[in-house]
């Protein structure tokens, strides 16, 4: 859970970043510590749905400034 506490509070901009390079590793491991352990393996394993989640991630992140999709 400290993965969990220490991204959500990381600024807005840190986020998109973090999410824009690495956002299907760093969103894997976002949703497998929230306990979405299926969602979070898969997540990784084909890059966050091919890259359609991570955009999705970014968009959240903007809006939102947290992960909002299958967490």
């Amino acid at each position: 859970m400290e993965f969990v506490n220490a991204f959500d509070k990381l600024s807005k901009l840190i986020k998109f970043i973090l999410t824009f390079f690495l956002g299907w590793i760093i969103g894997g491991i976002y949703r497998i510590i929230k306990g979405r352990v299926i969602v979070g393996v898969i997540w990784i394993l084909t890059g966050g749905f091919f890259f359609i989640g991570v955009l999705i991630d970014l968009i959240t992140v903007v809006l939102d400034n947290k992960y909002t999709v299958l967490v």
